[in-house]
């Protein structure tokens, strides 16, 4: 037997009463097999259901994890007040399914997905902030840490007009920049600024900061397509939520 806690990324559902969950542990992703969990007198059934944060008791049968019991930690009800909310929920879950494994390291992974999703259910950032909060720190986190220190080429650290080269991961200042290219995107200083802070600041400070409507949009065109990049696929969780908007 295995206890475990985890938040629940994904469930599938299998037969009258039962389903699969995907869950995120802090060792990576693991698959659990949930028996007569749509029951009315099933006692799993509130810990086990999409985005609750729970503490899992689970036993090993012919290489599958079966549910033994559970216990809800944080539930996360407040995601389902709008459609917009749990389109972005849905689409945090597609990313960290895609990108995690069984038997990795995910501490820091399942800090930033339960913090952002804190503030997410409670309407205290904005949701395009967060998404792209998420997006560049989920991509530092699993190795693709962009290099925002300082100018590629001179070193300059800051600069009016900035080129992003969003497969290098890395900016020319407008001094260094010698011409077109489509893997470069033209940003400011402020959304420089910003991704310097998504990157590299502690995550007790993650979310403190602020950041301008126009230059949020260049962000969220920014983190999208870094991650779109890195990881060679669209989301569809994405298009939907970007649908809504």
């Amino acid at each position: 037997m295995i206890t475990v806690k985890g938040l629940v990324l994904k469930e599938r559902t299998v037969g009258e009463n039962g389903k699969y969950i995907d869950i995120l542990t802090e060792n990576g992703v693991i698959e659990l097999a949930v028996r007569g969990v749509k029951k009315i007198n099933s006692k799993s059934g509130s810990s086990a259901q999409l985005f609750a944060y729970s503490q899992f008791c689970a036993d090993l049968q012919k290489e599958q994890y079966h549910l033994n019991s559970a216990e809800p930690i944080r539930i996360f009800y407040g995601l389902r007040d709008s459609l917009s909310k749990i389109s972005l929920a849905c689409y945090f879950s597609e990313l960290i399914r895609f990108c995690i494994q069984e038997k990795n390291d995910s501490r820091n992974i399942l800090r930033l997905v339960l913090n952002t999703l804190h503030y997410l259910e409670k309407n205290l950032r904005n949701e395009e902030l967060l998404k792209s909060i998420f997006e560049f720190r989920l991509m530092s986190e699993i190795g693709f840490m962009p290099d925002v220190v300082s100018c590629r080429s001179c070193g300059k650290f800051e600069s009016d007009e900035l080129f992003f080269n969003i497969m290098e991961g890395n900016f020319l200042c407008s001094q260094c920049f010698s011409g077109s290219d489509s893997f470069y995107m033209k940003i400011g200083q402020p959304v420089l600024s910003a991704v310097r802070h998504i990157v590299l600041t502690d995550f007790g400070m993650l979310y403190n900061f602020r950041i301008s409507e126009n230059s949020q949009k260049v962000l969220s065109a920014l983190s999208e397509s870094y991650v779109t990049a890195h990881l060679e696929r669209r989301f569809k969780t994405l298009d939907f939520y970007k649908s809504l908007k």
